[in-house]
């Protein structure tokens, strides 16, 4: 079994960093993503967080680099493996979240990351994750079928199982318990991946961050510059609520990030600019938010959609 790269997984997901945030710029025309670059008070590594904000097309679209350590795993990371305990780690990975302005632009989330636990005398304990999904406020088959497409390529040299299963996980994890609802359309969704070996693994992941872009500019490149009224711009700052609903309650990044000492800012950069929460709100009969949550947030074999 191939030992584990740390330094070409933090090459790679620099260079990703790199290529999404110049394409999300080229694609917005108006804004730039500052940097900035952090370290952790307290020793422990560090990170790079890209902002851009008020852009022609995203109204915010922050992606984060980070790469911690530390000698002690929070409680999230040890509930499920208990093997964990006592170990040092390292951790490092690349979190986007873009929230475009034009409602019928989705907002889309992507990350890849790596995790390594070691303690002396013993074999290292190592996995990737991630994946990327897509949240739409108004529904569109064409690219939502798009999405899913892009998806299925990334996985098509793994494996025939590899797409149906990441799917279904993604499915699963980003759903809201406490509304039995879906926070979107889904996409791709792993963890805990060491199943043959370290290069096999990175190059998935790999192939994970290379088609992110793939799947998510082709639909901004459609969508951005149709019209919209001010009730589509509400609903699209209703619907922004779930997103920090699901972040805050259940996303294991932010529990994660939180439980190690990361940095707050770039943890929380994943939140919306402008959100509004409205009491027992509900869609009109027969409306396009309706067809939203009874059609498009319902998961569904998007493949086999003409």
């Amino acid at each position: 079994m191939s030992q584990p790269d740390t330094q070409a997984v933090k090459e790679y997901l620099l260079s990703l960093q790199k290529n999404i945030c110049d394409s999300l710029a080229g694609e917005d025309g108006q804004a730039d993503f500052i940097i900035d670059e952090w370290q952790r008070e307290n020793g422990g590594g560090g990170g790079i967080t890209r902002v851009l904000t008020n852009g022609a097309v995203f109204e915010q679209a922050g992606v984060n680099f980070s790469h911690v350590t530390g000698g002690q795993l929070p409680a999230s990371a040890t509930a499920h493996r208990p093997e964990l305990a006592g170990r040092e780690f390292e951790a490092m990975g690349v979190s986007l979240v873009i929230h475009p302005r034009n409602p019928n632009i989705p907002t889309s989330h992507a990350n890849v990351r790596f995790f390594i636990a070691t303690k002396e005398g013993a074999d290292p304990v190592w996995w990737f994750g991630g994946g990327f999904d897509l949240t739409p406020y108004y529904g569109n088959k064409e690219d939502c079928i798009h999405w899913h497409k892009t998806s299925a390529q990334a996985c098509q040299s793994f494996g025939n199982e590899a797409y149906p299963k990441y799917k279904k996980w993604c499915d699963e994890y980003f759903y809201l318990k406490h509304r039995d609802e879906q926070r979107g359309i889904g996409g791709l969704f792993f963890d805990d991946l060491n199943e043959g070996g370290f290069a096999q693994c990175f190059d998935f992941t790999r192939s994970v961050g290379d088609h992110y872009l793939k799947a998510y500019l082709p639909i901004v490149q459609r969508r951005k510059n149709t019209t919209y009224t001010d009730q589509q711009r509400e609903f699209q700052l209703y619907r922004r609520g779930r997103y920090v609903e699901f972040n805050l309650v259940y996303d294991r990044g932010t529990l994660f990030g939180l439980q190690t000492g990361g940095r707050t800012e770039s943890i929380l950069m994943s939140l919306p600019p402008v959100v509004h929460f409205k009491y027992n709100w509900k869609p009109a009969a027969g409306s396009a938010e309706a067809e939203l949550y009874n059609y498009y947030l319902k998961p569904k074999d998007w493949l086999s959609i003409k």
